[in-house]
């Protein structure tokens, strides 16, 4: 079967037959992303939703634009079940109380992310046209709905599709430019154009199509090698990290019986000699391990602060994820607890600390619009805090001796275009240096999700131009530079040190300076143009 007829098969395919052709063509995008990396199959998966609306047929406008949307649909239930199926692997870590809901983290959150590809199937499908403005009418409309996906309901940009990019370092370095968004929308227009070029009846316009889709590939490629330079970052002066990965199972970190084990383990892989020539924490300057690193209070935990503090030796300082208490307010019986980072030395104790802003919902802490609902049928959050977390009310900067401004953040917080930095306030507040994300992935095991995850921070280092320090529980671990290169790192599910410089930041970036606007602008420009084409082929005809 050639080209023409496979897209031709797609066109007019129906029921149930058109089902599983959207959930398969949306299924093939996960195979883009980490830890695979197949960019190249963007092409798969748009060109099944280019054909998917070519071959959308009903006899009025609205009932067009209703199939199109169940289309869409489909397409993005494939995409998002095959992309986020390791999410059930958290419902396993206590199988007691949460295996019951694995249908609702396996197919019914992809069944409500899908919501958004079939809105933005729906919106191509209101100013679909045959010929090349068909292009800038999927880009615009699943360009517009996949940044309403990472910011709409406290947003969930995860695997957006120009993640898939972000895989290859050299096409990476356009996010320094105009971020995940507007790698997403260069991610729709290319892996759309060849079954725009496929279906297109004027020779002439394939081949003008073909020849700008492939040298705006190549000007991509050429930025980024161009940007990346030749030699290694340098490296900022008198800074030694050592990240301990411990690799805990997921389940020890909820047993107050355990806090002793845990951080007998914590201390002696944290000095531990990785050479005849290294000295354990007698080699390092900053100490840094994972999120919520142990199953108590750590301010309210005098003996286990002071083994800590006992064991860093001078001038060490200890980054750490721990769960901290706040002050209760008048008339509240318990004080919040908030998901932190929590700085230590050796002579000041816990000197310093971060609360996480954004937290997850349903791992961290019950929606209140469906709290009382989900409750009444057995479901609480993931991590049992009586109330969930209590979130930050700002992102805020955290300071760490020896070290230059740090914006930290906890977990999902990397996965957050243009919003990793801390709210900056008065002429004299410093940018940060450099990122620094501790998280726990042993939610998730052995799967994609630990990959993606490190893969959407990595991305974070790159549009700031800043170097990221992160520290997993059971990987990945990791130091990159400003364009997102490997300095270091752990692979997953191993425990171990991993010692190395800190890279210097290289100064402010485009998207650091504009965020998301440049993006959005592009997106809303395919969107416009594609309006305007519609409307005047309607006068026309």
């Amino acid at each position: 079967m050639n080209l023409a007829r496979l897209a031709e098969a797609v066109m007019l395919s129906w029921g149930w037959r058109r089902r599983l052709i959207a959930m398969a063509g949306g299924a093939v995008g996960a195979l883009t992303l980490a830890p695979f990396g197949l960019w190249p199959l963007l092409v798969i998966q748009f060109s099944v939703a280019v054909w998917l609306l070519d071959g959308v047929a009903a006899p009025s406008y609205w009932r067009r634009t209703g199939q199109a949307f169940a289309d869409g649909w489909f397409w993005g239930f494939g995409f998002f079940v095959a992309g986020l199926w390791w999410l059930g692997a958290a419902f396993l870590v206590e199988a007691d109380k949460f295996a019951w809901a694995i249908p609702l983290g396996v197919l019914g959150l992809p069944a409500v992310l899908a919501v958004f590809p079939a809105v933005g199937f729906a919106v191509a499908q209101l100013v679909w046209r045959p010929g090349a403005s068909r292009l800038l009418a999927l880009g615009g409309a699943l360009g517009a709905l996949e940044f309403a996906r990472g910011n709409l309901f406290t947003g969930f940009p995860w695997n957006s599709y120009g993640q898939a990019l972000a895989e290859n370092s050299w096409l990476a370095q356009s996010a320094s430019v105009f971020g995940l968004y507007g790698l997403t929308l260069v991610a729709v227009l290319l892996g759309a154009l060849p079954a725009i070029v496929i279906t297109l009846k004027a020779r002439k316009a394939g081949w003008v199509l073909s020849a700008t889709g492939a040298i705006s590939l190549a000007v991509l490629l050429a930025f980024g090698w161009w940007r990346i330079p030749s030699a290694p970052s340098p490296l900022v002066a008198g800074i030694k990290l050592r990240i301990m990965q411990p690799n805990l199972p997921q389940d020890d970190k909820f047993r107050p019986e355990k806090a002793r084990e845990i951080l007998d383990r914590y201390l002696a892989l944290s000095d531990k000699a990785t050479s005849p020539r290294t000295l354990g924490l007698q080699d390092v300057t900053h100490l840094i391990w994972p999120e919520s690193a142990f199953p108590f209070l750590l301010g309210r935990t005098p003996q286990a602060l002071s083994r800590i503090t006992g064991t860093l030796p001078p001038g060490v300082t200890l980054i750490t994820g721990a769960a901290r208490a706040g002050v209760a307010l008048p008339g509240e019986e318990n004080p919040p607890i908030f998901n932190a980072i929590q700085v230590i030395t050796r002579e000041g104790g816990i000197v310093a600390s971060y609360d996480k802003n954004h937290l997850v919902p349903f791992g961290e802490y019950l929606p209140s619009p469906f709290a009382v609902a989900l409750q009444s049928l057995g479901l609480t959050a993931f991590v049992a805090i009586p109330g969930g977390f209590a979130a930050s009310p700002a992102r805020a900067a955290l300071a760490v001796p020896g070290l230059p401004p740090v914006a930290a953040s906890i977990c999902y917080e990397a996965i957050f275009p243009a919003e990793i930095l801390p709210h900056m306030a008065g002429p004299k507040a410093r940018r940060p240096q450099l990122l620094l994300n501790v998280t726990n992935d042993a939610w998730f095991g052995q799967t994609p999700g630990p990959h993606q995850h490190a893969s959407q921070a990595r991305l974070r280092a790159i549009e700031e131009g800043m170097p990221m320090i992160r520290a997993a529980n059971n990987g990945v671990s990791s130091v990159v530079d400003a364009y997102g290169r490997s300095i270091g790192s752990l692979p997953l599910s191993s425990d171990g040190v991993l010692d190395t410089g800190l890279p210097r930041a290289i100064g402010l970036t485009t998207f650091s300076r504009v965020g998301n606007l440049l993006a959005m602008a592009l997106v809303l420009m395919c969107l416009g143009m594609a309006v305007f084409l519609r409307m005047r082929r309607m006068r026309t005809d």
